[in-house]
């Protein structure tokens, strides 16, 4: 169908103010666009301060609109970001996992070697060492201390043998078998070791108290004090342990008696050393005439 040819406005009223004011405005643009082309070509200055102010009035309206353009245009990319960033967070907490889990070994080698370190010591200073092997579970509870060895006759181990590690005495072998071998703790009810104070010499016993813990117990005189701090080791009598090797420490004073942990925790312990028994050298008999 041909469009109508009739273009009136007709009764609506509201048509009819629409193309008044169009034809305003028309008319309006057009007489400000010849004024300012006079005044651009007469007067230059006037025109330009004319448009320094009409940019005075629109740049604050631009910069509002300028932003609001930005900020719905970079939704899509913040949205790629957060995807991308979660992902990548993601990525490092398994890479921190994994770099942790490596930590932890490297940490667990690390205090492995050196408390074998340690013991490498301590056997370069004894002569009589049998075996160093691994102390596999020791008794935290009853009233019995007993610790197991991870090696035994096949090794060279023979109850008896001294059992120590890097600080200190931690036994005897009590028992053994072809590949294993039982610890009496110095903890134990049964246990007696003679030691001696290091900063005197004062001879003592260190007697187990079954719960864990010693008792350092003076063989000579009365009312013999012990002081916090006092350094107890092997005194050699009897020709089981060989004389210098830590036993305890002091953590309280007392007379006579006072109880201490040993320097050697089983508990804590993973690796031990056999050492042959200790026969002191008789003394030279003088020469008769």
């Amino acid at each position: 169908m041909a469009p109508a040819r009739d273009r009136r406005t007709g009764f609506s009223r509201r048509r009819q103010n629409s193309v008044f004011f169009s034809y305003v405005l028309a008319v309006a643009g057009a007489i400000v666009g010849a004024v300012l082309l006079v005044i651009s070509t007469f007067n230059p200055p006037a025109f330009a301060a004319l448009r320094m102010a009409a940019a005075s009035v629109t740049v604050p309206v631009s910069s509002v609109v300028a932003v609001a353009v930005d900020g719905v245009a970079s939704v899509p990319e913040n949205i790629g970001h957060y995807f991308f960033v979660r992902r990548e967070n993601a990525e490092l907490r398994e890479v921190l996992k994994r770099q942790n889990a490596l930590v932890l070994r490297a940490r667990a080698l690390v205090m492995e070697n050196r408390h074998l370190h340690r013991l490498l010591n301590v056997r370069d200073r004894a002569a009589e060492t049998v075996v160093v092997a691994r102390l596999v579970s020791s008794s935290a509870s009853s009233s019995r201390r007993f610790a197991l060895l991870n090696a035994g006759r096949w090794s060279g181990v023979r109850p008896g043998m001294p059992v120590r590690a890097a600080d200190g005495l931690v036994g005897r072998i009590l028992e053994t078998g072809p590949n294993a071998a039982r610890v009496l703790l110095l903890s134990d009810s049964d246990s007696i070791v003679p030691v001696q104070r290091t900063r005197d010499g004062l001879p003592a016993v260190a007697a187990g108290r079954g719960d864990g813990r010693i008792d350092i117990r003076a063989v000579s005189g009365t009312n013999v004090r012990f002081q916090r701090g006092d350094l107890f080791v092997t005194s050699g009598v009897g020709g089981l342990y060989a004389p210098g090797i830590p036993v305890a420490r002091l953590d309280a004073n007392g007379i006579d008696a006072v109880a201490s942990a040993t320097l050697a925790t089983p508990d804590s312990l993973d690796m031990a050393m056999v050492e042959r028994v200790y026969m002191p050298m008789p003394a030279p008999v003088a020469a008769t005439p």
